[in-house]
Protein backbone atom coordinates (compact mmCIF):
# COMPACT_ATOMS: atom_id res chain seq x y z
CA UNK A 1 0.00 0.00 0.00
CA UNK A 2 1.11 3.44 -0.91
CA UNK A 3 0.93 6.53 1.73
CA UNK A 4 -2.29 7.29 2.76
CA UNK A 5 -3.19 10.93 1.84
CA UNK A 6 -4.52 13.49 3.70
CA UNK A 7 -5.91 16.72 3.25
CA UNK A 8 -5.77 19.60 6.43
CA UNK A 9 -7.99 22.28 5.90
CA UNK A 10 -7.16 25.10 8.79
CA UNK A 11 -6.76 28.87 8.17
CA UNK A 12 -4.41 29.01 11.09
CA UNK A 13 -1.18 28.67 9.47
CA UNK A 14 0.53 27.54 13.15
CA UNK A 15 -1.97 24.70 13.61
CA UNK A 16 -1.58 23.81 9.93
CA UNK A 17 2.08 23.54 9.50
CA UNK A 18 2.22 21.52 12.69
CA UNK A 19 -0.29 19.15 11.47
CA UNK A 20 1.80 18.88 8.48
CA UNK A 21 4.91 17.97 9.95
CA UNK A 22 3.41 15.59 12.57
CA UNK A 23 1.23 13.31 9.97
CA UNK A 24 3.81 13.50 7.45
CA UNK A 25 6.46 12.08 10.33
CA UNK A 26 3.86 9.44 10.52
CA UNK A 27 4.27 8.32 6.80
CA UNK A 28 1.27 10.32 6.04
CA UNK A 29 1.53 12.27 2.36
CA UNK A 30 -0.46 15.34 3.52
CA UNK A 31 -1.48 18.21 1.75
CA UNK A 32 -2.72 21.41 3.03
CA UNK A 33 -5.83 24.18 1.91
CA UNK A 34 -6.43 27.78 3.87
CA UNK A 35 -9.82 28.46 2.26
CA UNK A 36 -13.16 26.00 1.92
CA UNK A 37 -12.92 26.24 -1.78
CA UNK A 38 -9.19 25.95 -2.35
CA UNK A 39 -10.00 22.38 -0.07
CA UNK A 40 -12.28 21.48 -2.53
CA UNK A 41 -10.31 22.21 -5.55
CA UNK A 42 -7.62 20.50 -4.22
CA UNK A 43 -10.06 16.93 -3.78
CA UNK A 44 -11.37 17.44 -7.52
CA UNK A 45 -8.08 17.00 -8.52
CA UNK A 46 -6.33 14.23 -6.33
CA UNK A 47 -8.76 12.72 -3.72
CA UNK A 48 -7.66 12.55 -0.48
CA UNK A 49 -8.16 9.17 1.53
CA UNK A 50 -9.25 11.76 4.68
CA UNK A 51 -9.84 15.08 5.07
CA UNK A 52 -9.33 16.79 8.66
CA UNK A 53 -11.72 20.11 8.06
CA UNK A 54 -11.51 23.27 10.23
CA UNK A 55 -15.56 25.07 10.33
CA UNK A 56 -14.27 28.12 10.81
CA UNK A 57 -12.62 29.20 7.48
CA UNK A 58 -12.30 32.74 5.80
CA UNK A 59 -14.29 32.24 2.88
CA UNK A 60 -17.46 29.05 3.12
CA UNK A 61 -17.62 27.40 6.56
CA UNK A 62 -16.68 23.75 6.84
CA UNK A 63 -20.28 22.86 7.45
CA UNK A 64 -20.55 23.99 3.37
CA UNK A 65 -17.22 22.19 2.03
CA UNK A 66 -18.65 19.00 3.79
CA UNK A 67 -22.42 19.29 2.64
CA UNK A 68 -20.41 19.59 -1.09
CA UNK A 69 -18.19 16.65 -0.87
CA UNK A 70 -21.36 14.51 0.18
CA UNK A 71 -23.48 15.65 -2.83
CA UNK A 72 -20.68 15.09 -5.05
CA UNK A 73 -20.50 11.10 -6.59
CA UNK A 74 -16.31 11.54 -6.78
CA UNK A 75 -15.99 12.53 -3.19
CA UNK A 76 -19.38 11.09 -0.84
CA UNK A 77 -17.12 8.45 0.73
CA UNK A 78 -14.09 10.54 1.67
CA UNK A 79 -14.11 10.31 5.44
CA UNK A 80 -14.28 13.89 7.33
CA UNK A 81 -12.55 14.66 10.57
CA UNK A 82 -14.35 18.51 11.71
CA UNK A 83 -11.54 19.98 13.50
CA UNK A 84 -13.07 23.49 15.24
CA UNK A 85 -13.28 25.49 18.89
CA UNK A 86 -16.80 24.94 19.07
CA UNK A 87 -18.07 22.56 21.59
CA UNK A 88 -21.92 23.49 21.60
CA UNK A 89 -23.99 19.92 21.45
CA UNK A 90 -25.73 21.22 18.53
CA UNK A 91 -22.63 21.99 16.73
CA UNK A 92 -21.85 18.39 17.00
CA UNK A 93 -24.86 17.54 15.63
CA UNK A 94 -24.84 19.96 12.74
CA UNK A 95 -21.19 18.42 11.22
CA UNK A 96 -22.30 14.42 11.96
CA UNK A 97 -25.80 15.09 10.18
CA UNK A 98 -23.47 16.57 7.18
CA UNK A 99 -21.94 13.37 7.35
CA UNK A 100 -18.94 14.10 9.25
CA UNK A 101 -17.09 10.93 10.70
CA UNK A 102 -15.80 12.41 13.89
CA UNK A 103 -15.56 15.67 15.25
CA UNK A 104 -12.54 16.85 17.40
CA UNK A 105 -12.59 20.26 19.40
CA UNK A 106 -9.65 22.80 19.91
CA UNK A 107 -7.57 22.63 22.02
CA UNK A 108 -6.72 18.88 21.03
CA UNK A 109 -4.60 16.18 22.23
CA UNK A 110 -2.54 15.56 18.63
CA UNK A 111 -2.44 11.44 19.25
CA UNK A 112 -6.06 11.45 20.16
CA UNK A 113 -6.11 13.36 16.60
CA UNK A 114 -3.61 10.29 15.43
CA UNK A 115 -5.89 7.75 16.36
CA UNK A 116 -9.22 9.05 15.28
CA UNK A 117 -7.20 9.25 11.58
CA UNK A 118 -6.07 6.08 11.75
CA UNK A 119 -9.36 4.46 12.84
CA UNK A 120 -11.65 6.12 10.35
CA UNK A 121 -8.91 4.83 7.75
CA UNK A 122 -9.14 1.62 8.75
CA UNK A 123 -12.83 1.79 9.18
CA UNK A 124 -13.42 2.93 5.06
CA UNK A 125 -11.08 0.32 4.06
CA UNK A 126 -12.20 -2.43 6.53
CA UNK A 127 -15.64 -1.91 5.10
CA UNK A 128 -14.80 -2.06 1.25
CA UNK A 129 -15.75 1.46 0.75
CA UNK A 130 -12.10 2.83 -0.33
CA UNK A 131 -8.95 1.17 -2.02
CA UNK A 132 -6.28 1.83 0.13
CA UNK A 133 -3.61 2.53 -2.85
CA UNK A 134 -5.90 5.09 -4.86
CA UNK A 135 -8.38 5.66 -2.24
CA UNK A 136 -11.24 5.92 -5.07
CA UNK A 137 -14.71 3.87 -4.31
CA UNK A 138 -14.21 0.02 -3.83
CA UNK A 139 -16.90 -3.18 -3.33
CA UNK A 140 -19.48 -1.74 -1.36
CA UNK A 141 -19.69 1.61 -2.84
CA UNK A 142 -19.56 0.61 -6.39
CA UNK A 143 -21.81 -1.86 -5.83
CA UNK A 144 -24.50 0.43 -4.31
CA UNK A 145 -24.12 2.76 -7.74
CA UNK A 146 -25.07 0.14 -9.97
CA UNK A 147 -28.26 -1.09 -7.62
CA UNK A 148 -29.35 2.82 -8.32
CA UNK A 149 -28.55 3.27 -11.73
CA UNK A 150 -29.91 -0.60 -12.87
CA UNK A 151 -33.78 0.57 -13.37
CA UNK A 152 -32.76 3.97 -14.73
CA UNK A 153 -31.47 5.30 -18.63
CA UNK A 154 -29.36 7.24 -20.33
CA UNK A 155 -26.26 5.94 -18.47
CA UNK A 156 -23.12 4.09 -19.42
CA UNK A 157 -20.64 1.60 -18.00
CA UNK A 158 -16.89 1.17 -18.33
CA UNK A 159 -14.64 -1.60 -17.29
CA UNK A 160 -10.84 -0.55 -17.50
CA UNK A 161 -7.99 -2.89 -16.53
CA UNK A 162 -4.35 -1.91 -17.43
CA UNK A 163 -3.00 -4.57 -20.08
CA UNK A 164 0.60 -5.22 -19.25
CA UNK A 165 0.50 -4.03 -15.80
CA UNK A 166 1.78 -7.57 -14.05
CA UNK A 167 4.99 -7.54 -16.03
CA UNK A 168 5.61 -3.72 -15.48
CA UNK A 169 5.40 -4.85 -11.71
CA UNK A 170 7.69 -7.46 -12.32
CA UNK A 171 10.36 -5.07 -13.53
CA UNK A 172 9.58 -2.23 -11.58
CA UNK A 173 8.39 -3.13 -8.27
CA UNK A 174 5.22 -2.91 -6.59
CA UNK A 175 5.86 0.96 -5.51
CA UNK A 176 6.13 1.49 -9.09
CA UNK A 177 2.80 -0.01 -9.32
CA UNK A 178 1.09 1.84 -6.82
CA UNK A 179 2.25 5.02 -8.58
CA UNK A 180 0.56 3.88 -11.70
CA UNK A 181 -2.55 2.86 -9.99
CA UNK A 182 -2.52 6.35 -8.35
CA UNK A 183 -2.00 7.70 -11.75
CA UNK A 184 -4.89 6.12 -13.27
CA UNK A 185 -7.18 7.43 -10.93
CA UNK A 186 -6.48 10.73 -11.38
CA UNK A 187 -6.18 10.48 -15.10
CA UNK A 188 -9.85 9.23 -15.23
CA UNK A 189 -11.17 12.21 -13.26
CA UNK A 190 -9.23 14.48 -14.89
CA UNK A 191 -10.58 13.20 -18.02
CA UNK A 192 -14.41 13.54 -16.93
CA UNK A 193 -13.90 16.85 -15.26
CA UNK A 194 -13.43 17.62 -18.96
CA UNK A 195 -16.13 15.12 -20.82
CA UNK A 196 -18.37 14.35 -18.36
CA UNK A 197 -20.62 15.68 -15.43
CA UNK A 198 -20.18 16.06 -11.54
CA UNK A 199 -22.48 13.12 -11.27
CA UNK A 200 -20.03 10.43 -12.62
CA UNK A 201 -18.79 8.12 -10.95
CA UNK A 202 -15.12 6.13 -10.46
CA UNK A 203 -14.54 3.06 -8.93
CA UNK A 204 -11.12 0.89 -8.19
CA UNK A 205 -12.14 -2.60 -8.21
CA UNK A 206 -9.13 -4.19 -7.24
CA UNK A 207 -5.69 -4.65 -8.34
CA UNK A 208 -5.11 -2.68 -12.02
CA UNK A 209 -9.09 -2.35 -12.68
CA UNK A 210 -11.05 0.44 -12.48
CA UNK A 211 -14.81 1.18 -13.30
CA UNK A 212 -16.54 4.28 -14.37
CA UNK A 213 -20.42 5.47 -14.82
CA UNK A 214 -20.83 7.93 -16.70
CA UNK A 215 -23.87 9.44 -19.35
CA UNK A 216 -24.50 7.07 -22.37
CA UNK A 217 -23.99 10.49 -24.84
CA UNK A 218 -19.94 11.32 -23.43
CA UNK A 219 -19.02 7.84 -23.03
CA UNK A 220 -17.62 6.80 -26.33
CA UNK A 221 -15.29 10.04 -26.29
CA UNK A 222 -14.84 9.29 -22.47
CA UNK A 223 -13.55 6.14 -23.69
CA UNK A 224 -11.32 7.26 -26.76
CA UNK A 225 -9.63 10.25 -24.35
CA UNK A 226 -8.95 7.72 -21.60
CA UNK A 227 -6.73 5.49 -23.98
CA UNK A 228 -5.20 8.11 -25.42
CA UNK A 229 -4.16 9.71 -22.88
CA UNK A 230 -2.98 7.17 -20.80
CA UNK A 231 -0.88 5.67 -23.99
CA UNK A 232 0.75 8.72 -24.02
CA UNK A 233 1.36 9.72 -20.48
CA UNK A 234 1.97 6.59 -18.88
CA UNK A 235 5.62 6.07 -20.67
CA UNK A 236 6.75 8.80 -17.72
CA UNK A 237 6.71 5.89 -15.13
CA UNK A 238 9.47 3.66 -17.74
CA UNK A 239 13.40 4.61 -17.55
CA UNK A 240 14.38 6.21 -21.00
CA UNK A 241 15.33 2.96 -22.50
CA UNK A 242 12.19 0.83 -22.02
CA UNK A 243 10.61 4.09 -23.77
CA UNK A 244 12.62 4.56 -26.63
CA UNK A 245 12.55 0.28 -27.41
CA UNK A 246 8.37 0.45 -26.81
CA UNK A 247 8.95 -2.74 -24.67
CA UNK A 248 10.32 -4.24 -21.83
CA UNK A 249 11.88 -7.68 -20.80
CA UNK A 250 9.98 -9.37 -18.13
CA UNK A 251 9.43 -13.37 -16.87
CA UNK A 252 6.33 -14.85 -19.05
CA UNK A 253 4.59 -17.68 -17.82
CA UNK A 254 6.94 -19.83 -18.40
CA UNK A 255 9.38 -18.48 -16.26
CA UNK A 256 11.43 -17.34 -19.51
CA UNK A 257 11.96 -13.53 -20.41
CA UNK A 258 9.56 -12.32 -22.78
CA UNK A 259 8.88 -9.06 -24.66
CA UNK A 260 6.16 -7.07 -23.20
CA UNK A 261 4.42 -4.19 -25.02
CA UNK A 262 4.27 -0.65 -23.06
CA UNK A 263 1.05 -0.59 -20.47
CA UNK A 264 -2.08 0.87 -22.56
CA UNK A 265 -5.80 0.31 -21.12
CA UNK A 266 -8.39 -1.90 -22.01
CA UNK A 267 -11.94 -0.48 -21.81
CA UNK A 268 -15.34 -2.53 -22.45
CA UNK A 269 -18.38 -0.32 -22.32
CA UNK A 270 -22.17 -1.05 -21.99
CA UNK A 271 -25.21 0.74 -21.64
CA UNK A 272 -28.95 0.01 -21.11
CA UNK A 273 -29.94 0.96 -24.53
CA UNK A 274 -27.67 -1.70 -25.98
CA UNK A 275 -29.04 -4.48 -23.49
CA UNK A 276 -31.36 -4.73 -20.91
CA UNK A 277 -30.07 -5.97 -17.50
CA UNK A 278 -31.97 -8.02 -15.21
CA UNK A 279 -29.06 -7.60 -12.30
CA UNK A 280 -26.15 -6.09 -11.59
CA UNK A 281 -24.03 -9.00 -12.45
CA UNK A 282 -25.05 -8.74 -15.69
CA UNK A 283 -23.81 -5.56 -16.20
CA UNK A 284 -20.34 -6.43 -15.11
CA UNK A 285 -19.83 -9.35 -17.42
CA UNK A 286 -20.93 -7.98 -20.53
CA UNK A 287 -18.70 -5.11 -19.65
CA UNK A 288 -16.12 -7.62 -18.76
CA UNK A 289 -16.00 -9.44 -22.11
CA UNK A 290 -16.64 -6.30 -23.88
CA UNK A 291 -13.19 -5.42 -22.21
CA UNK A 292 -11.55 -8.77 -22.88
CA UNK A 293 -12.62 -7.81 -26.40
CA UNK A 294 -11.01 -4.46 -26.60
CA UNK A 295 -7.50 -6.15 -25.23
CA UNK A 296 -7.66 -8.70 -27.82
CA UNK A 297 -8.10 -6.41 -30.44
CA UNK A 298 -5.51 -4.14 -29.10
CA UNK A 299 -3.11 -7.31 -28.93
CA UNK A 300 -3.97 -7.88 -32.62
CA UNK A 301 -2.97 -4.80 -33.51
Amino acid sequence: MGKARLLIVEDDVDISTMLKIYFSGLGYDVDTAMRGSDALEKTRHALPHLIVLDIMLPDIDGYEVCRTLRMNTRTSHIPVIFLTQKDERSDRLHGLELGADDYITKPFDIEELKLRVQGAIRRSERESLTDPRSGLPAGRLIEEQLRKIIRETGWAFLDIRINHFEAFKDVYGFVAGDDVLRFTGMLIGEVLDELGTPADFVGHAGGDNFVVITTEGASSQVKTRLKERFAEEVQTHYNFIDRQQGFILAPGPDGQTEQFPLMTLAIGLVSPSQTSFADIREITELAAEARRQDAGTATRE
